[in-house]
């Protein structure tokens, strides 16, 4: 319940910056064109840094793949992989704000933290069964940076990757939802 409420705040969040977005996570996950316009957003908080580094390092998950690999698991694999970083992204950014005491690095890790939440939830509502599948230790293994700009950038690729990636594999679910719909934002 509590998810399905976070989700229609996310939703109402959304809407309000980007127009052409529904109020249904399938649309979310459907266009490319707002997905976009969201990894966009955090490149574009990176602006109001006054100091880089952080007080304490930041806990990140592994966010690089390959190919190969990711073809061969299944979507419920995938939706692990991708809860997996996203909680130890958030993790690690919850375990720093209380010691950040900048006011630009208080107000960005704060939007990374709600873009972080929104993505989690988003996830957690795919169409996918859920087989309580763990993430394999590789999926999660984590590394740890203290420059801001290094972490927002660690989390874009998150974004156009695995995340991305995963929402990709679920295309033929947008076709069935919405008839001929295209992936393009159209």
């Amino acid at each position: 319940m509590a998810y399905s409420r976070l989700l229609l705040l996310l939703i109402g969040v959304i809407s309000t910056h980007l127009p052409e977005v529904h109020a249904r996570p399938i649309d979310f996950w459907c266009k490319n064109d707002s997905r976009k316009k969201m990894i966009e957003m955090i490149a574009e908080w990176a602006d109001c840094v006054t100091s880089d580094t952080l007080p304490s390092p930041v806990q990140l998950p592994c966010v690089g793949f390959r190919m190969t690999e990711w073809t061969n698991k299944t979507l419920q694999q995938k939706r692990a992989e991708v809860l997996g970083a996203l909680q130890v992204f958030e993790g690690g950014v919850q375990s720093v704000m209380s010691q950040v005491t900048l006011p630009c690095q208080t107000s960005l890790l704060e939007k990374l933290k709600n873009s972080i939440r929104n993505y989690l939830a988003i996830v957690k509502t795919l169409p996918i069964q859920s087989d309580d599948l763990t993430p394999s230790h590789s999926a999660v293994m984590n590394c740890s940076q203290n420059s801001l700009n290094k972490v927002l950038g660690h989390y874009r690729r998150l974004l156009i990757g695995k995340v991305e990636h995963l929402f990709v594999d679920l295309q033929d679910m947008c076709s069935v939802e919405h008839g001929t719909i295209s992936n393009q934002g159209s």
